[in-house]
């Protein structure tokens, strides 16, 4: 009876659990997503398809299946599964598995996943104690961290582990586990169907994140009395409104036009405006970086030359941190365009450059420019009559640079705006001097 009680009570407990932990793949062919990981030959495959214990970290961002694989690798190869979070254990709770795990293997032969999520947050002391357990292959090891473990694991272990990047799960991805919960008895069994708009929205408020999709759902679900999840039961319910932006229609060019154009004119505020409805539409930060990017060179230049840095820095922040917490860097190197002082004395110069190249407008390099490290060159008069200008006062010496019939062209014009200003001074002295004057 007692048997039968706990078999009732588990199987209702299974009813309670959230969405996402129901929908858990139950075998490798249910993952969705991480393809690069579970291809024949790769090595996440072999170790399910075999019985040799193995160490490895996944590293990737919150949702794209981490807990999952584990889960996975342990039901596929039937071994024992325990799970530690590195949040709440400490070296005793650590010890204690590995102790259990050792005897197992001794009595039975069973072999055990010992599950570390979160692993980034174990202390040096907390990751030393379990080296033995990895060296020795006393359980097959598997730790979780959404950070770099680079950083955040101790060497002798991460030299002894194989390392599994995980990736965001693309739109497709997120789209097959929500088609797959609406639908499957474990989830939703079909009660309620999820309209195409509605669906859409969860997918951008995901971003790549499965669990967070079906979290969104399941809250969606909970509230519709119509037995249909609209995109006002889902706003509703997330209290998110959508955002009405589609990136391959006119709403990503006339946004991302916008948001350029409101940096050009030095509103910030507008500028962040756009920054954050692109963000909550679901839009590729690196898509937005790159084009932070490109304004710093195209619309600030030497009139703020430290845009640049802030925003190959943003971009940078982009690909190391991901969102959420990237729009900061984003937002910072916006406002740092936005309010520098402007030049677009930079593209004009590489445009007209490029314009007399392409007419073929060239010239020949002056003969004591050219490459004189050969055998042979100093025949050809090749780098003769050079003066180094390191060897002169302030490192500058009158000689030609420029082919013959472009000796006079002016390419770069500076401005007098910001630091420009002081570019321009100079670069008119230099230029006179170069060019023969006083």
């Amino acid at each position: 009876m007692e048997s039968l009680f706990d078999a009732a009570a588990e199987e209702a407990h299974r009813g309670q659990e959230p969405l996402a932990v129901r929908m858990r793949p139950r075998g490798l062919s249910e993952v969705i997503g991480q393809r690069h990981l579970l291809g024949p030959g790769t090595p996440l495959r072999r170790l399910v398809e075999s019985d040799a214990p193995m160490s490895l970290f996944l590293w990737g961002p919150p949702g794209t299946g981490k807990t999952t694989l584990a889960y996975v690798v342990a039901g596929a190869t039937k071994r024992r599964f325990v799970e530690v979070s590195a949040v709440s254990a400490g070296v005793k709770e650590v010890r204690g598995a590995i102790d259990q795990a050792r005897r197992d293997l001794g009595m039975t032969g069973r072999q055990t996943v010992l599950f570390v999520d979160e692993v980034h947050r174990f202390n040096k002391a907390q990751q030393d104690a379990l080296l033995p357990a990895v060296e020795n292959r006393w359980v097959t090891f598997i730790g979780a961290t959404t950070e770099n473990p680079f950083f955040s694991v101790i060497s002798p272990l991460l030299s002894r582990s194989l390392l599994l990047t995980l990736e965001p799960l693309s739109e497709d991805d997120v789209r097959a586990v929500l088609d797959r919960a609406v639908q499957d008895p474990r989830g939703l069994g079909g009660r309620v169907t999820l309209a195409p708009e509605a669906a859409e929205h969860l997918v951008r408020l995901a971003g790549g994140d499965a669990r967070r999709s079906l979290t969104y759902l399941e809250a969606a679900a909970l509230i519709t009395d119509a037995g249909e999840i609209t995109v006002e039961t889902v706003e509703k319910a997330v209290d998110k409104a959508a955002v009405r932006y589609d990136r391959q229609g006119d709403q990503h060019y006339d946004v991302v036009s916008a948001f350029i154009k409101s940096m050009r004119g030095s509103d910030a505020d507008a500028a962040l405006h756009y920054l954050a409805r692109m963000i909550e539409a679901g839009e590729d930060p690196r898509f937005i970086a790159r084009r932070i990017v490109i304004f710093s060179s195209e619309d600030v230049g030497m009139a703020d030359p430290t845009c640049l840095q802030v925003a190959v820095a943003a971009a940078q922040a982009v690909q190391m941190i991901g969102l959420p917490e990237a729009s900061i860097n984003l937002a910072h190197a916006v406002i740092h365009c936005a309010l520098a002082p402007k030049s677009n004395a930079v593209v004009k110069a590489i445009g007209a450059a490029a314009a007399d190249v392409r007419r073929g407008d060239i010239g020949q390099v002056p003969a004591h420019l050219r490459d004189a490290h050969y055998a042979g060159a100093a025949k050809l008069s090749h780098g003769k009559d050079y003066k180094y200008p390191h060897d002169f006062e302030h490192a500058l010496v009158r000689q030609e640079y420029a082919p013959d019939r472009l000796r006079d062209r002016r390419y770069y014009e500076p401005t007098r705006h910001g630091a420009e200003a002081q570019t321009a001074g100079r670069w008119a002295r230099i230029r006179d001097f170069l060019r023969g004057g006083s």
